[in-house]
């Protein structure tokens, strides 16, 4: 659950981070208000994004996010480095990701050059690629084609309007295959986490895969820091990266364009055995509505499953998966973005938004529910009761339980749960603390539930800011669930942060609007 430790007080709009399902390197999101002046190259210095590679200064790259600033966040990630991508613009109008590393990262700046100049080098419209770096004093930055249509795991495990249909999932699985293949025949094989997050849409609504899994957080940082879920069984044991290990990632990848969920890291390859051939349905993502080709679906299975082999030699290589992917693509002459269910955006700035006054202080700005006037009033009791009136309906889509429930982890991992929610139901909250954190230290399953309520069982012990670190893990969870965020505005208040407290009511009011005027 690394992921999501940064704290509030150095970000105080934590809606920005991700999800503990794995981290992403950055995500798009509405162009925030205001907008800095265009810096940097000017068009005729940098040319066309695509063909490149500069070097930028500091100074262009601050003014371009506007001083780095919080409000042009897309992404924090990182455990012992961690590092933040940014928005920002450039003089020839285009948007650019801007990935900020710490002081400590790469403290060699001749070694950290050579990495992003190899980097650099690359060009495929596969890739988000990377445009330039930044190598001043002791400042250490990337510079990458901005994708404004979010990731592969918004796609996949928080869509809004329309899940992805089965087509786009197989261009997906052949655009990354292509993509790996491309680094491999450049002798750049060695892609450091890839999972769902690394998968990024361009205006087109075109998968493309980040150019900044090609170099690691660090000189000496982990290759795999976001997410066990997508980490080979050899990087467990010796920590070490191979181009085997980029495969048996794509297998993880395969698995979740399946069956539409985040799959558990254990017991995969045995799983997949239980369901190929008639049982594949169980493993299919329910929203396609059976709307799939059963044949194409045992196909990718199957490849799912080498990809997964414990031992990396029995894996297929970048070719095979290319070879395998590609006679199974339709729809070949439809566009990505119509098969998404969007508007092509055009490949220019957007327009520039007014700027939004701070939220009073003194109230919250919309009507709320009765969770939301629990948590204005700071009523834990009425808060708990209505935990245990919600139970777990608000966790659908964050749980793995389609074909993991026979492994004895599960059922044992199941089991603390349950005896949790005995606990929290007889206000037993110390003792509900110890059984929730048994379920979620195991780390297969995730529910951004059992962090609600270990998070309000830490303010009836008078703990606040474990309180609010675990009602900011349910919002990387689940980022757009009300509960997430009121917990987080009783924290806050309980910590004397009054004005943050306000404002993250108001936001969980706003997305409770937005819930009821969609019919969630």
């Amino acid at each position: 659950m690394g992921c999501c430790e940064s704290t509030f007080l150095t970000e105080t709009h934590p809606e920005k981070l991700q999800s503990q399902q794995p981290a992403p390197p950055y995500v798009a999101v509405e162009p925030p208000p205001p907008l800095p002046p265009a810096v940097g190259p000017e068009p005729t210095q940098l040319g066309e994004m695509v063909s490149t590679f500069s070097e930028f200064s500091f100074s262009d790259l601050k003014a371009a996010t506007d001083n780095f600033n919080s409000n042009f966040i897309v992404s924090e990630s990182g455990e012992k480095a961690p590092n933040i991508v940014y928005k920002g613009r450039l003089h020839n109008r285009k948007w650019i990701a801007v990935k900020k590393f710490t002081k400590v990262a790469w403290p060699d700046a001749k070694q950290f050059v050579e990495e992003a100049s190899g980097v650099g080098k690359l060009r495929h419209p596969r890739f988000a690629n990377l445009i330039g770096y930044c190598c001043d004093g002791d400042e250490r930055l990337l510079v990458a084609e901005y994708m404004p249509n979010d990731t592969l795991a918004k796609h996949l495990f928080h869509w809004e309007n329309q899940t992805i249909e089965w087509a786009m999932r197989l261009r997906v699985a052949y655009y990354i295959a292509e993509a790996l293949e491309y680094c491999t025949t450049k002798g750049r094989a060695l892609y450091h986490d890839l999972n769902a997050y690394r998968v990024l849409f361009d205006e087109g609504g075109d998968p493309r895969l980040s150019c900044f899994g090609l170099m690691k957080n660090s000189r000496d940082g982990k290759s795999y820091s976001t997410n066990l879920a997508y980490t080979p069984p050899e990087y467990l044991k010796n920590g070490r990266v191979t181009p085997e290990s980029v495969i048996y990632s794509f297998g993880t990848v395969l698995l979740d364009l399946l069956s539409g969920k985040h799959i558990p890291p254990s017991h995969r390859v045995q799983a997949l055995d239980l369901i190929r051939g008639k049982n594949i349905i169980l493993l299919m993502d329910s929203h396609l509505e059976g709307k799939f080709s059963t044949e194409d679906a045992t196909v990718v299975v199957n490849l799912a499953s080498q990809c997964l082999q414990y031992e990396p030699r029995d894996r297929p290589n970048t070719e095979e998966l290319v070879s395998t992917l590609a006679p199974l693509q339709t729809k070949v002459d439809v566009p990505s973005y119509v098969m998404l269910g969007m508007k092509k955006q055009e490949d220019a700035p957007a327009a520039p938004v007014a700027p939004v006054a701070p939220a009073a202080p003194v109230a919250p700005q919309r009507p709320l529910s009765s969770m939301g006037e629990a948590c204005s009033r700071m009523d834990l009791t009425a808060i708990h009761q209505i935990l245990v009136m919600t139970h777990y309906r608000d966790d659908e889509g964050t749980n793995e339980l389609s074909f993991q429930e026979w492994t004895q982890q599960m059922r044992d991992m199941l089991e603390a749960r349950k005896r949790g929610d005995f606990a929290f139901r007889d206000k037993n909250f110390k003792a509900a603390i110890d059984c929730y954190s048994q379920f979620i230290d195991v780390g297969t399953m995730v529910s951004p539930t059992v962090f609600a309520r270990r998070s309000l069982c830490h303010l009836l012990c008078d703990q606040p800011d474990a309180a609010l670190r675990d009602a900011m893990q349910a919002q990387c969870v689940h980022p757009d669930w009300p509960t997430a965020f009121y917990m987080q505005s009783v924290a806050l208040a309980k910590l004397d942060m009054q004005k943050d407290a306000i404002d993250m009511l108001n936001e969980a009011a706003a997305l409770e609007e937005k819930r009821q005027r969609g019919g969630r």
